[in-house]
């Protein structure tokens, strides 16, 4: 994928996994649907996905699905289907950074940071071909797909990220710190300093942790911008001449 989007010059990028899951006879809807749109990424939905792959594939895909709208504000319906088109500036302006199977993911993300015009459509899959076997490994790619996605809220989100750090920072602190409180207010001493040091400490952390996530903010937010000019200086989604 990396190498497609940086060495071809095209109006319009298809993707499909090779395993015969997909009904390559919808491509043109894929397609029709991104030059009515217009849009510049249109993602084919997996009709009856649980019917078909591992039980353990399908009920990941709604969980990270549901993380994704929790992260971003937004998601999509299925984050890791392969059956996608994609306009030139979106390939053009996409880092592709994955490695694996997470790439779907970053994708995905790229789409929701850039508020890139999107939609999804569904479309017929099936098992894949005779003597064909899944290359997804359903727990080690699901950790590196989970750990792409806090990266990507790091990155995308850092006030989000790094405020939620704080706040469990600030709530483990209270925590130690409360009942020292308590027996200092009614004796005047405090017996347990390793304790006392330890909730200033972890305070401190979550007062570092929240002016990190501040600076990093304003950060995201001119990279947002530059992204975004980036993108619309690519030219614009492909249009259906009756457009």
């Amino acid at each position: 994928m990396r190498r497609m989007f940086a060495d071809i010059d095209a109006d319009i990028y298809l993707m499909a996994d090779g395993d015969g899951t997909y009904d390559a006879a919808s491509a043109p809807r894929l397609i029709d649907a991104m030059l009515a749109g217009p849009f510049d990424m249109v993602v084919g939905i997996r009709e009856d996905i649980g019917a078909v792959s591992r039980s353990g594939h399908a009920f990941g895909n709604r969980v990270f699905n549901r993380l994704l709208t929790g992260f971003f504000g937004r998601g999509f319906e299925d984050i890791f289907s392969g059956y996608r088109v994609f306009s030139n500036r979106f390939a053009k302006t996409f880092p592709a950074s994955a490695k694996g199977f997470e790439i779907e993911t970053e994708m995905s993300v790229h789409a929701l940071e850039l508020q890139i015009p999107v939609c999804e459509i569904s479309l017929p899959y099936r098992d894949r071909i005779h003597g064909g076997q899944s290359k997804l490994h359903t727990y080690k790619d699901g950790l590196r797909i989970l750990w792409k996605m806090i990266l990507l809220l790091k990155d995308v989100r850092p006030m989000f990220f790094f405020t939620s750090i704080a706040a469990a920072f600030f709530i483990l602190s209270v925590g130690l710190a409360t009942p020292i409180l308590i027996e200092f207010i009614e004796t005047g001493l405090v017996p347990r300093f390793p304790t006392a040091i330890l909730a200033s400490a972890i305070g401190i952390l979550g007062f570092i942790s929240l002016t990190s996530g501040v600076i990093l903010d304003s950060v995201a937010r001119g990279n947002r911008k530059i992204k975004r000019m980036l993108f619309l200086t690519a030219g614009s989604a492909p249009r259906s001449p009756d457009v």
